[in-house]
């Protein structure tokens, strides 16, 4: 029998493939306030700059290529029944060969409704533009799927009982500080064995049953392989 292992990763992971992180120190990114850009408001006041900040963000994605967090991880799924859940927007460990990924944010290679859907339906973005003309079957304009600030996060049900049903729970590349994905880390059960990779894990506040490595994804590979085997 497999163990179950739940990989919870964040920004951190992209990040090493130059993808950059959604809010720098300044609290900007890529030069614009998350108001002007990731809200449901935004979109109102100005969906022209909104579709053109995630164009140029799909196209950074489209850009860069898995590393070798990306491709261990995949790797891992000949020894456990693995299951990913990253608050990542983009599609690097589906490419990194990873077979079950949940996107709690979305997925910005997709779009959706920007209309009142009466259902859940996602439309695959050619290329990396996303047009004000592009309409979604009611004939409303499509919009990124991303779960912009604000906005419920319809997928943290399900991360939550994967997370509860893990034997081994690796959270990477989060700083653990954007809510309510943040909470995921308190749903394991006792026996579940718990590692937390981020250079500054040592400075996270998290339950002291996590084992802790102070190192980048990529960094920390060498490191893991020793725990888990």
């Amino acid at each position: 029998m497999k163990s179950n292992l739940v990989i919870l990763s964040g920004a951190g992971i992209s990040a090493e493939s130059g993808i950059k992180t959604f809010r720098d120190a300044d609290g900007l990114w890529e030069n614009y306030s998350i108001e002007e850009v990731a809200t449901p408001r935004a979109w109102q006041n100005n969906p022209d700059l909104v579709q053109k900040f995630y164009n140029e963000r799909r196209l950074n994605v489209i850009s860069a290529k898995p590393n070798r967090a990306h491709h261990y991880f995949s790797s891992l799924e000949e020894h456990f029944h693995v299951q990913v859940i990253t608050q990542n927007i983009d599609d690097l460990h589906e490419r990194a060969g990873s077979s079950h990924v949940l996107h709690l944010h979305g997925n910005i290679r997709y779009a959706k409704s920007s209309g009142p859907a009466k259902e859940k339906k996602y439309y695959p973005i050619e290329g990396h533009e996303l047009k004000m003309t592009d309409l979604c079957d009611d004939g409303f304009p499509l919009r990124p799927h991303v779960v912009w600030f604000g906005e419920e996060v319809p997928l943290l049900y399900e991360a939550a009982e994967l997370i509860k049903q893990a034997d081994i729970l690796i959270v990477v590349g989060t700083s653990l500080s954007v809510y309510p994905a943040a909470n995921l880390i308190h749903y394991t059960k006792t026996s579940c064995q718990k590692i937390l990779i981020d250079p500054k894990a040592d400075q996270m506040q998290v339950e002291s049953l996590f084992t802790k490595i102070n190192k980048s994804a990529v960094e920390a590979v060498e490191e893991l392989k020793e725990l888990l085997f």
